[in-house]
Order: C-alpha cells, then sequence, then structure tokens
C-alpha cells in the first residue's frame, strides 16, 4: 500500500504541475494528502514538521539560496553580465562564442529572465543564419547548460545534499558533459553561424580584465565551493562583503538586497520539499520501494531512468529530486555514476519539460508555440541521453 499511495501523491503533484500550481503549493498539497494516506499520528506529524523546517540541511539550503540570489542583486545593480557579453564581443570577434558562450555565462546564476538577457545577444549573433525556431532553441538550451552542473542553482545543491556525493566530485564529473552539451549544440545549429563578426577586437588585456571585473565574484564563490569545500553561504557571504567595497555600494543600494534577495516561493517549495522528503522516510516508503525494485523484470537503473525523465518533464527536476533521490539512492546505492546518470536525466528533461518556466517565456519571447522549441531539441536530447548514459556507466564501473 505504501507504493500505492506514492503513486497517488505523485500523480497529485503532476496534475497540480500541469494546473500551474506552484510547486511550493502542489508539495505542501502532497504533503498534507500524504499524512492522511499514511496514517501519520498527530503527535508524529510535528516531529516530521519540525525535522523538516528546522533541520540543519533545511537551513543551509535556505541560507545557500538566500546569499546567490543577494549576489545576484548585486551584479545586477552593476549590470555586471551585460558588461562581460561586451568585454567577450571585443575579445573574440565570434559569432558563435557570442551566441553560446555568452548565453552560458549569464546562467551561471539562476534567474528565470536571464533567458530574455541572452535573446538579443543570440539575434545579433546569429543573424539570418539561424531562423527564429534555432535562434530560440540556441538561446534556452546554452543558457541552462550551467544548471546541469553548477552547485548555485537549487537543484544541484538539494540533489548533493540527498546523495551524500562530495560536491568537488560531481561538478569535476559533469564537466566533460559540459563540453559534450555544447559540441552537440554546435554540431545541430551554431555550426550554420560564421566563425567571425568580420572585425578585430580591441585592447585584448583591458577586455579581460573588463572581466574580470565582471564576473570575479562568480568565480571566486565557485572556487570556494569546489576547491575549498565550503557550503554554498559560507563561500558566497565573504563574495558579498567583498563586493561591498570593490563596487562601491551605498548602503541605500544595498539595503532594499535584503528584501529582494529573499525569494518566498523559493523558500517555501524548500522548506515543503524538505518536509515531504522525511514524510516518506517516516512512513518506510524507501524500504518499500527498494523491496519492490528488487524483484523488477528490468534493470532497477532503466526504471529510475524512466522515472525521473518522465517525472522531471511533467513535474519539474526539482520535484523529482526529492521525491524520488532518496528512493534511488536506497536502492542502488550512493554513488558518482547514479548522481551523474540522474542528474543528466533530469537535465535534458527539463529542457522539454512544459512545466518549465524559462522554455515557456522564451517561446512566448520569440512568438513560437512550444512544440517548435520540443522539436528542435529532440535531436540533441536523443544523442546527449544514449552519450551520457555510456559514460555514466563507466563512472559506475571505474567509482
Amino acid at each position: 500500500m505504501e507504493l500505492i499511495y506514492l503513486l497517488l501523491l505523485f500523480a497529485l503533484l503532476v496534475v497540480l504541475m500541469i494546473r500551474r500550481v506552484p510547486l511550493w503549493a502542489s508539495m505542501g498539497i502532497s504533503v498534507l494528502l500524504g499524512f492522511f494516506l499514511y496514517r501519520i499520528p498527530l503527535k508524529d506529524v510535528g516531529q516530521i514538521l519540525q525535522l523538516g523546517i528546522f533541520s540543519k540541511a533545511t537551513l543551509y539550503l535556505v541560507l545557500a539560496f538566500y546569499s546567490v540570489t543577494f549576489l545576484q542583486r548585486m551584479m545586477e545593480k552593476r549590470d555586471h553580465l551585460r558588461l562581460a557579453e561586451e568585454s567577450l564581443t571585443r575579445l573574440f570577434g565570434s559569432r558563435r562564442i557570442n551566441a553560446t558562450v555568452v548565453p552560458f555565462i549569464i546562467g551561471l546564476l539562476p534567474a528565470v529572465g536571464a533567458v530574455l538577457m541572452a535573446r538579443p545577444i543570440v539575434d545579433t549573433a546569429a543573424g539570418d543564419f539561424l531562423d527564429a525556431e534555432e535562434r530560440c532553441f540556441v538561446t534556452s538550451f546554452h543558457r541552462h547548460i550551467s544548471e546541469g552542473f553548477l552547485p548555485t542553482y537549487p537543484s544541484i545543491i538539494l540533489a548533493i545534499e540527498l546523495s551524500k556525493v562530495p560536491m568537488t566530485h560531481f561538478v569535476g564529473a559533469m564537466l566533460p558533459l559540459v563540453f559534450l552539451l555544447f559540441f552537440l549544440g554546435f554540431i545541430f545549429y551554431v555550426r550554420k553561424i560564421p566563425g567571425s563578426r568580420g572585425f578585430k577586437g580591441g585592447n585584448k588585456k583591458a577586455e579581460v580584465k573588463h572581466l574580470i571585473i565582471s564576473l570575479w565574484g562568480i568565480g571566486v564563490s565557485i572556487i570556494l565551493i569546489l576547491v575549498f569545500g565550503l557550503p554554498v553561504h559560507v563561500a558566497v557571504i565573504p563574495v558579498l562583503l567583498l563586493s561591498f567595497f570593490v563596487n562601491r555600494f551605498t548602503w541605500e543600494e544595498i539595503r532594499p538586497m535584503f528584501i529582494t534577495a529573499f525569494e518566498t516561493k523559493l523558500m517555501l517549495t524548500t522548506v515543503a520539499i524538505m518536509v515531504f522528503k522525511e514524510l516518506l522516510a517516516f512512513a518506510g516508503v524507501i524500504d518499500s520501494l527498494t523491496a519492490f525494485f528488487s524483484g523488477f523484470a528490468l534493470p532497477p537503473i532503466v526504471v529510475f531512468g524512466l522515472v525521473f525523465f518522465f517525472g522531471s518533464v511533467l513535474a519539474g527536476g526539482q520535484a523529482m529530486i526529492a521525491m524520488m533521490l532518496p528512493v534511488a539512492v536506497a536502492t542502488l546505492g550512493s554513488s558518482l555514476g547514479l548522481l551523474v546518470f540522474i542528474m543528466s536525466t533530469v537535465f535534458i528533461a527539463s529542457q522539454v519539460s512544459p512545466t518549465h518556466i524559462c522554455l515557456g517565456v522564451i517561446t512566448e519571447a520569440y512568438g513560437l508555440p512550444f512544440t517548435s522549441l520540443i522539436k528542435k531539441t529532440m535531436p540533441v536530447l536523443l544523442a546527449f541521453v544514449l552519450l551520457s548514459s555510456l559514460y555514466s556507466y563507466v563512472l559506475y564501473l571505474i567509482f
């Protein structure tokens, strides 16, 4: 019955997400139904809520999201992402670099509107060499590559926390797939764009200096996270303090950011997800699923791959990570290969998901139907699923 109840909770979550109910509300409603279905005693409901809301893991997640968003607000205030794009243009003078690397840089920090910032850059770089559907794909795809591996995104932080795989190991293992994504984008579409813009850049040293000035906050944060193994919020806080002085912020500029950096929906989603995780653990769902999959006809890794892919398409990657990653880890064990496989699957599924807000935003901006973006994404999706699965299997054998 535990498995049947889980299917009911999953179905409810999918229906709510399809009906555009926010993820935090969808997870909250699923939690309430879970309390009822699993017949959790009232005293234990309080314990589950306490563990989900006030645990150290939840606190660290909330602090990580808040600190990263605060850094993003500071960069927006000084227009650093736009300045980085202009420096790259003058530095390389390449249409292809502007169409791919600039959207990638813009996507280094999480923001729904970033895809709209990348659009005019891609349009200018691609010109008439790509049609509207292809420009839409290139804009969306390259802006989102960083979401597949960078620990400034909620889904990555959550997955690492739940799997207990070291952050440095995960990021290092994902880098070859990052290059693969760029390569696939190039093979299918970007190669149609001429390599040169037809002019020479300016002072190279000056442009490199401008890039460093614009992006040092992101770079230092990532170095502190990956090299020194610091939690995200611990790594970003000194960067925020340093940026205050380096970029000469005034108190009047900073003060509103303490409020705007607190994205209520993101925080509520985080809390709801962690409570849901505690509910599954308390109800013994993970143990039941482990026993269930041990006797399944298909290899469990194949089953999980299908579940994560279609679940991410319908309900979003963050929800699937929260619901099913603990189950996958309990069934197959925590390993680098497993996490790379799951996160690769979640990433590519998110690029065709109707619940992915950015995809709706960019197709609307181009005046295209959502299906046009899906059509352009499918060749890349199929190639990436095959190659990333083989790569993950090799990692599993080695580590």
